[in-house]
């Protein structure tokens, strides 16, 4: 009979017993610190089987949320960071200001960083990495641009427009400008540091009304985790010469950020046996007649039993049976104790392997569980055929065919499917 272990492990383990007869990211915060959500996942896909990476499910901020293609082109996301609705303080820039850091100064982390993250009840973790590849959001002048200067946004500074940005950064050719406001977003090239625009007119109060980032992922390969949740965390510094560094002159009400990573990992395991495939007849190579028409004895009997399996996940295969002959399993005869072993061994399809990375042909399969410990897709394998080979060889067929003697020999095998590895 085929059948899962339990609905509670249904993507687990699966069993099949033959009778015989004649298978985030999630981060937290302390005091004064603004907290963002960063969640993906990973759930196997039977029309792009190749593609095992993780979606990023996190709300867009307001940059990608408005320009998707420009983000998904370049793999970027885009977050408004969770502080108060105001979000810096900040004062008067002077025009022509010599020090860098009394106007609009910027400085991103772009470099990558890792973040570990683990099963909150225990297990092997994952890293994460993580770079901030872009920072903006929304400025104040404090009056109209208009009353500043006659040109209005595009005289106050020393770039054309914000939808441009200054050496080392890039612009990302948006910018939405109001009466007393921009709001903009500068590309932040990975390892770089400050940008900053000098001031062509006093602008009376210059601050962030909010800020907001543009985020690179690199994540882990899903097809060696556990199927479950994975959370960790990270957190920046927010203030002058820290991680996000907004110069001198604007100050953050905050002084952490920290981003919460949740992963979400929903493997597939699933075995399928055709109608009437767990109830196996050995026979020889072209039937019983050249035993029953010329009395030769079969060199040995068998029968392949196929199976589709589909697969995102590691796991191992286990035997156990009714009777037993050293470490496999046997066939018994029904009108004595006589036993007879049963070789039993697996051919799994492509995409498969074993931990070394080998094909699995005809792997037997052992009551140790020797030699099937682990099993690992190298891709999804979605409903691909596989094999078991039952197999009585030939000095044991001389045991079950004797003439003048009818026999029956029969056993329960039970083969498990098993993605809960240690």
């Amino acid at each position: 009979m085929f059948k899962e272990k339990s609905a509670e492990t249904s993507i687990k383990k699966y069993i099949a017993r033959f009778l015989f007869g004649g298978v985030c990211l999630y981060f937290s915060l302390s005091a004064a610190a603004a907290v963002n959500e960063i969640t993906a996942v990973f759930k196997p896909d039977p029309a792009n089987p190749l593609r095992n990476l993780f979606l990023n499910t996190t709300p867009n901020g307001h940059f990608c949320g408005s320009r998707p293609s420009f983000c998904k082109d370049r793999n970027l996301f885009s977050l408004r960071v969770n502080m108060p609705l105001e979000q810096t303080v900040g004062g008067k820039i002077s025009a022509g200001h010599i020090n860098e850091r009394l106007g609009a100064y910027l400085k991103a982390p772009s470099e990558w960083r890792s973040v570990e993250v683990h099963p909150p009840s225990g297990g092997p973790s994952e890293r994460v990495e993580v770079r901030i590849a872009g920072i903006g959001g929304r400025h104040d002048l404090g009056a109209r641009a208009t009353e500043l200067a006659p040109g209005g946004h595009s005289a106050l500074w020393s770039i054309p427009s914000w939808a441009s940005a200054p050496a080392p950064c890039s612009g990302s050719g948006s910018v939405w400008e109001g009466p007393d406001h921009s709001i903009f977003m500068w590309i932040v090239p990975e390892n770089t540091g400050s940008c900053s625009t000098q001031a062509k007119v006093d602008i009376p109060n210059f601050r962030y009304r909010y800020l907001e980032i543009m985020y690179e992922l690199r994540t882990p390969n899903p097809l060696t985790m556990r199927t479950g949740t994975y959370v960790g965390t990270i957190s920046y510094t927010l203030g002058p010469m820290m991680d996000f560094d907004l110069g001198d002159l604007v100050l953050p009400k905050d002084n952490t950020l920290q981003l919460n990573f949740t992963l979400d990992v929903q493997h597939s395991l699933k075995v399928e046996i055709p109608p009437g495939g767990n109830r196996v007849e050995l026979v020889p190579q072209g039937g019983w007649q050249a035993w029953l028409n010329q009395g030769r004895k079969p060199v040995r009997l068998f029968r392949d039993q196929t199976f589709n399996v589909s697969s995102s996940i590691r796991f191992k295969m286990q035997l156990e049976c009714q009777y037993t002959v050293g470490n496999t399993c046997a066939l018994r005869d029904t009108d004595s104790t006589d036993l007879v072993p049963l070789n039993t061994s697996v051919s799994l399809p492509n995409g498969l392997t074993d931990g070394s990375g080998q094909a699995v042909d005809r792997r037997p399969l052992r009551l140790d569980g020797s030699g099937t410990e682990l099993f690992q897709p190298g891709f999804y394998v979605d409903r691909k055929p596989g094999t078991l080979h039952f197999e009585v060889t030939k000095e044991h067929v001389e045991t079950i065919l004797r003439e003048g003697v009818g026999k029956t020999y029969s056993g329960n095998v039970t083969v498990i499917w098993d993605s809960e590895l240690i």
